[in-house]
């Protein structure tokens, strides 16, 4: 059997790269709102789930990547992050999650989106 502290050589954990922890935060409170969508909204609430997580889950697999498939990663996340916030404001406009909780998670998201812009465009 395989130990995995054996087997895994090098992770670069995630621990202290903000943007990860704001957009793990923000998909904590959008998943939150999400699961109390009313059902005639809730393909939407699904939508929400997905793209909100694959914000953490993209800069995650970014920051353990190198080059263009770290960007590729930082990309997808960006995109995600544009989504994720299209459909709160949606389900905002539509009176089914809460606007204190809404407004937090945009809040979240904008500075994800703009760490994200960062990462992609450094300073020269």
């Amino acid at each position: 059997m395989n130990n995995p502290e054996v087997t895994m050589h090098v992770f670069r954990s995630c621990k202290g790269f903000q943007a990860h922890q704001k957009a793990v935060e923000a998909a904590g409170i959008a998943i939150e709102l999400a699961l109390k969508v009313p059902a005639p909204l809730r393909n939407l609430g699904d939508q929400l789930i997905r793209s909100v997580s694959s914000v953490a889950a993209n800069l995650a697999e970014g920051h353990g990547r190198a080059g263009k498939d770290r960007a590729y990663h930082f990309r997808v996340a960006l995109g995600s992050a544009k989504e994720a916030d299209t459909h709160l404001r949606v389900l905002l406009a539509a009176g089914a999650v809460d606007p204190v909780h809404t407004s937090r998670a945009l809040r979240l998201l904008d500075d994800v989106r703009a760490m994200i812009w960062r990462l992609l465009h450094p300073r020269t």
